[in-house]
């Protein structure tokens, strides 16, 4: 496990991921680099360094991994003030989405040891699903520090593909906001039928929560634990003929991930 983390912001996936490395035993060093106060002062409890600037790190520092936790659009900006301790010795680990390890590279050295990662907010909970791809100066080793930082935060995966990162940012990244757009549209849709608005709000999201858990532990595939409780004839499968009336539900997901993945391509072409 590498000694020392360098966190690049801590909004609100830094900070997701800051709560999944303090609960490793022993955890990190960690240093926080956040220009905004308030968010600063939300971390001020914590058992981190937090800074205002690249300015304000020690002349001698040197980190093991520097986390790149800033939006797509601020790289150009940021990562210059971080360029010394690209190379070998040092791994940069980026969760921004689209941005590709070349135009990291190309902002801080040719040899620059890279990680993209691509996290998503249940991190903060240790149940994150965490997809990472690794440029070819990253080592054996650093790949592991990087796998076990960020298994901290829940589920790490390998890819191969660098491609692939903006597909898996519009479902394991953007997917939770799915879900929990689904919560809202459930709990509105118990409202309209009656159903007080806390109880409302109760069912609505601990329906989704057991469901989730059920799938998660059954050996059925979902579709099997769907027609399983989908009695012919029943008021589940009249649900499920608008739901699942041409395509619905499944058209209109498709949709939306496809849009977020052709957001996530746009964003590294715009760097």
């Amino acid at each position: 496990m590498a000694k020392k983390v360098l966190l690049v912001g801590c909004g609100n996936m830094g900070f997701a991921m800051l709560q999944g490395w303090l609960a490793l035993q022993p955890s990190p060093e960690i240093t926080v680099v956040e220009p905004a106060a308030p968010l600063r002062q939300r971390i001020s409890d914590l058992a981190v360094s937090a800074l205002a600037s690249a300015d304000d790190l020690a002349a001698d520092y040197w980190p093991d991994i520097v986390v790149l936790a800033v939006k797509p659009q601020m790289f150009a900006g940021v990562l210059p003030d971080y360029a010394r301790f690209a190379g070998p010795s040092t791994l940069f680990v980026s969760i921004a989405a689209g941005v590709t390890t070349a135009t990291i590279a190309g902002l801080t050295r040719a040899d620059a040891a890279i990680v993209r990662c691509m996290p998503n907010t249940p991190a903060a909970i240790g149940h994150g699903v965490m997809a990472l791809y690794a440029n070819g100066q990253v080592s054996a080793e650093q790949a592991e520090a990087a796998a076990t930082l960020l298994a901290a935060c829940g589920t790490v995966v390998a890819i191969e593909d660098e491609a692939l990162m903006d597909a898996v940012t519009a479902v394991s990244g953007s997917g939770p906001a799915y879900v929990f757009h689904f919560i809202e549209a459930l709990s509105e849709a118990a409202r309209k039928v009656g159903l007080p608005d806390d109880l409302a709000d109760l069912m609505a999201l601990k329906t989704v929560e057991g469901a989730a858990r059920l799938a998660a532990t059954s050996d059925d595939a979902p579709g099997t634990l769907r027609e399983k409780v989908t009695s012919p004839g029943g008021t589940t499968a009249a649900a499920l003929g608008v739901l699942m009336g041409e395509g619905a539900l499944s058209t209109l997901l498709g949709d939306a991930v496809e849009a977020a993945r052709d957001r996530s391509v746009e964003l590294g072409k715009s760097e």
